[in-house]
C-alpha cells in the first residue's frame, strides 16, 4: 500500500508520478530484506533512542526530497504549508530539523525518510578484501548489545561471526543502494534537508496546481506560483 496514495492520484501521468513511484518501490525492497534481518535476530534499536539524530542532517538527492516532500504533503498538510515557507516546526539547532522531541519515536517524517536513515543500523558492509562485515551502532550501549548475545562488543565482525552471534547479517549498504539506482533521475549530488525540502514541496504542489487539481487530499490550499518559490 502506498504512503502517498492521493499525491499519485494527482500526479499520475507527469514524469514526478514516475520518480515517486520508483522510489517508494525501491524503498519497499529495502523494507523487505532488512524484515529478514529483524525477523531472524530480533536485533531492533531501543525504543525511543534517537541518538542518531543528534547533531545530525541528512543530505538529500533530488529524488529523495521528492519523496520526502510527497510524504509531508499527503500525511501532514500542515507542517508541509510551514516547510514551504522555510519554517521547520521542530527544528531546534541540536538534531535533525524534523526530529519532534516530544515524539515517543521522534522522526516526524518515517514514512518518508531518506535512505540513509534507513539503512543506519541496519545494514552491513564490505572490507577492502569485499568481505562482508557488520559493525553494531555506535550509538547502542554496551548493556544493551549484552542483551542481544553475551560477548557483543562495539567492533567490526565478519559474516560468519554476526551469523553466530546473533544469527544473520543484515543487507549490504552497497548492494541497496545500486537496486536503488533505477530511481535516480538527477545526479548524485545531495543538498542539505533544509535547503532543498521546501523547494521540493512547493514543486509538487505547482505541478499539480499545474494539472488542475489545485487542493489535492491531505495538501496545503492553495499553490506556489512557481516550482521554486519561498
Amino acid at each position: 500500500m502506498s504512503e502517498i496514495p492521493h499525491i499519485l492520484e494527482k500526479l499520475e501521468g507527469t514524469l514526478l508520478y514516475d520518480t515517486l513511484t520508483a522510489i517508494e518501490k525501491d524503498y519497499q525492497n529495502i523494507y523487505e530484506v532488512q524484515k529478514i534481518w529483524y525477523e531472524k535476530t530480533n536485533f531492533l534499536c531501543p525504543d525511543g533512542c534517537g541518538k542518531c539524530c543528534a547533531g545530525f542532517e541528512p543530505d538529500l538527492m533530488d529524488s529523495e526530497a521528492l519523496y520526502m516532500a510527497a510524504w509531508i504533503i499527503e500525511n501532514q498538510p500542515f507542517i508541509a504549508e510551514q516547510i514551504a515557507k522555510k519554517i521547520f516546526p521542530f527544528d531546534n539547532g541540536k538534531t535533525c530539523p524534523l526530529y519532534n522531541v516530544n515524539s515517543k519515536y521522534h522522526c516526524s517524517v518515517y514514512g518518508g525518510r531518506p535512505m540513509i536513515c534507513r539503512l543506519f543500523g541496519a545494514s552491513s558492509f564490505f572490507d577492502k578484501e569485499h568481505n562482508k562485515t557488520w559493525r553494531p551502532c555506535k550509538h547502542l550501549s554496551d548493556e544493551f548489545l549484552k542483551t542481544v548475545h553475551l560477548n557483543l562488543e562495539h567492533k567490526t565482525y565478519s559474516e560468519n561471526e554476526t551469523i553466530s552471534y546473533i544469527g544473520a547479517v543484515p543487507p549490504v549498504m552497497s548492494d541497496l543502494l545500486e537496486s536503488s539506482a533505477s530511481f535516480l533521475t538527477d545526479s548524485k549530488k545531495t543538498v542539505l534537508l533544509r535547503e532543498i525540502l521546501p523547494d521540493m514541496i512547493n514543486k509538487i504542489l505547482w505541478i499539480i496546481h499545474m494539472n488542475g487539481n489545485d487542493n489535492p487530499n491531505g495538501s496545503p490550499n492553495g499553490a506556489p506560483n512557481s516550482p521554486m518559490a519561498a
